[in-house]
């Protein structure tokens, strides 16, 4: 079974939590429950809009000058135009809401292509008419061009297209997370802090069959929080290698390892992923790249020798057989590590 992490960011994973890769007819998948699954109550999580997401927060001149690189004589200027101006409030003053930020963004894109300011003009107006009457979450939108016109795009399709000059692309969700890390870096702090905590609910319920719905919504919305949780990811695709569904679990194992490409327990989950498929010589670079980023993971040891000894690398398994035994003397499998020393004497 791949191997869960337990641990908070930043601290390597305790090697007594063992997980092994099960040989033979009967190994491999954890079998999927017999008994029902209990429904997965609401989550009630309580987040303060103001403090913790900018799609409902508004901005001064001055942030956005700090997050756009837009002069405050452009500013003034998009305002007395009437291309972007300040559609929020802030106290008494007047200030820039998040839907404001994208029209910005876009803006200064295309003022920096070159684009004639009539044209900017027009592709903006169509922009933040389009913006209102999207029902899909704002973060989820991507804002493009072919080169004739811009569109708001989803994942399902595009909403809207309006006149530009020139290639633009930059998702909506970047524009959200550079708003958190130079804006409110206090709200990074809460919300990565709120995600651990919903982490550390989930990793509680992760091995229950009657309790994988719960888990799943809470690593789903600890990911959404924080996606650098890399962690989360991992257990995320435990869950559904418990399902079967072993393509999602892979997906999410790589996703893991894009955000920390030093994470033991991805490398050695999608080594063993590689393995059950019988892939040993792909399975290889994953559980050694496992043991570079934890030298005492036993497992990935042991796997990496069963790997090593299944295409004929046997005198290289034998180091590997060794040093599980060093880290579990006696573990569970440490009569299959002696076997494999004895059958192959050096």
């Amino acid at each position: 079974m791949p191997r869960k992490n337990d641990e908070p960011p930043n601290k390597k994973p305790r090697v007594a939590e063992i997980i092994h890769v099960a040989f033979g007819k009967g190994g491999g998948r954890v079998p999927k429950p017999e008994e029902p699954k209990a429904a997965a109550p609401e989550l009630e999580i309580s987040l303060d809009a103001k403090t913790t997401e900018p799609l409902a927060d508004v901005f001064t001149a001055r942030e956005v000058e700090k997050l756009l690189g837009l002069a405050p004589s452009l500013l003034k200027s998009l305002d007395r135009t009437g291309i972007v101006s300040p559609s929020g409030v802030r106290g008494r003053s007047r200030a820039y809401t998040f839907q404001d930020l994208i029209a910005l963004r876009a803006t200064g894109e295309l003022i920096r292509g070159r684009v004639k300011l009539r044209d900017v003009a027009r592709a903006i107006g169509a922009l933040r008419s389009t913006l209102p009457r999207v029902t899909k979450p704002l973060q989820e939108l991507r804002i493009v061009s072919d080169g004739a016109r811009v569109v708001v795009r989803g994942d399902d399709g595009t909403f809207e297209p309006v006149t530009g000059q020139m290639v633009l692309d930059f998702q909506v969700s970047a524009l959200r997370e550079d708003v958190v890390r130079l804006l409110r870096p206090e709200t990074l702090k809460n919300r990565s802090r709120t995600a651990y905590d919903l982490y550390v609910r989930a990793s509680a319920l992760d091995e229950d069959p009657r309790s994988y719905d719960e888990a799943e919504q809470l690593y789903k919305k600890a990911v959404e929080l924080d996606p650098k949780l890399s962690i989360a990811y991992t257990n995320l695709g435990n869950i559904r290698f418990r399902r079967g569904d072993v393509v999602a679990a892979e997906e999410l194992y790589r996703r893991a390892l894009e955000v920390d490409d030093r994470q033991p327990e991805a490398h050695y989950n999608l080594g063993y992923v590689m393995l059950e498929r019988g892939q040993a010589q792909r399975a290889i670079p994953y559980f050694q790249k496992a043991i570079q980023a934890d030298p005492k993971f036993s497992d990935a040891h042991f796997n990496l020798a069963m790997a090593l000894e299944s295409i004929g690398e046997g005198g290289r398994a034998r180091t590997h057989w060794r040093r599980y035994l060093e880290l579990e003397p006696t573990g569970p499998w440490a009569d299959v590590a002696r076997d494999h020393l004895r059958r192959r004497p050096e």
